[in-house]
Parts: structure tokens; sequence; C-alpha cells
């Protein structure tokens, strides 16, 4: 489906704001693996991509190791391709990314492989999902817990009670990433 088809089911659909979300999110679960920081990004991504990374990460403090990703920046993205289901709006997008990317010890932070002199360029697919019965996109974003205002971009937890907000239920959430071949 076209973007101008896309406008005719979902006339408040932006692309510019949108591809917008998609770079900050990328930049963000890297930064947030990079920093064993996960949880800031948790309430953006899918729980299966949390747990994918989670894991991941879980594995490198095992073995003492950090994954690097010095000087990241998003080259350019596009809207590949937009699908609907009976549940869902998907969203894949094709993203290059320029980056560092090494692995460092914790302790001594020293260089264990990769390359930390030279940006690398990746290509990824991105996929974004949305339900279709979205609750009121746009308002103002409350905790669940207390009802105070929230900054979702911050990471989803409210800094009054703690509670987390799931923004899967009003927004567009990354449901997963893979490095392309291109």
């Amino acid at each position: 489906m076209t973007i101008e088809e896309f406008l005719k089911v979902d006339g408040n659909f932006n692309e510019a704001g949108f591809i917008n979300r998609v770079d900050n999110t990328f930049i963000k679960l890297f930064t947030a693996i990079m920093l064993d920081e996960l949880d800031d990004v948790k309430h953006f991504i899918s729980d299966e991509l949390y747990d994918y990374y989670k894991k991941k990460n879980e594995e490198m403090n095992l073995n003492n190791q950090r994954q690097m990703y010095d000087e990241l920046n998003v080259k350019s993205s596009r809207i590949n391709n937009i699908f609907i289901n009976e549940d869902n709006y998907i969203i894949e997008v094709y993203l290059e990314a320029r980056y560092m990317d090494y692995i460092i010890d914790l302790e001594s932070g020293n260089k264990i492989s990769g390359n930390d002199e030279s940006r690398v360029q990746d290509n990824y697919i991105l996929q974004f999902v949305r339900k279709v019965d979205i609750k009121q996109q746009g308002m103002v974003r409350r905790c669940p817990g207390c009802g105070a205002p929230m900054d979702i971009n911050n990471n989803g937890k409210c800094s009054y009670c703690g509670a987390t907000y799931n923004l899967e239920d009003y927004d567009w959430i990354l449901n997963s990433i893979k490095k392309d071949s291109f």
C-alpha cells in the first residue's frame, strides 16, 4: 500500500513525523543496548524485541563485555511498505545507519573485537506496528497508575509513582528489526 492510500485510511498520518519517530527509536534502542539500559526504551518496542535484547545484554554481561555503537547516526530512512491486517497497521521502513561497532571488556575498557576507528554502514528493515483501534492518539499522556502527566519520550515511567506507560495501546511501536544485506 502506498502512503497516499494509507492516508485515506488514516488521515492523521504524518510521514515526516513518523520517519522522525523511526530515526529516534532506532538511536534510542542502540544507545540503550550500549548503556545496558533497555528499560528506558521498553515502552517503544515490542515485548519480544525487548526480551531478545535483554537476553543478549545479559549474555554480554556474563562475559564481562559490552556492545558499543559510537558516533551512531541515521544516514537515511524511508517507508518501504504499508500493510493492514484485521488488528494492526504495519509499516516497514528501510534504514541506513552509520556507527563504530565494537565490543569492549567491562573491567579494562579495552576493545575485544570490532571497529572503533571508523564507522561502518549497516542497512536495516524495521517494522512498526500500531493497533487499528488505538485509543485517542495525540491526547495528553497520563500515568495509568496515578493520572499524572507523563513524558513518554523520557523513559515511559511515571516520575511520581513509577508505573509504566504502555505505548502499544496508543501509538506506533517497533515490532522487529533486521539487518539487511542490500
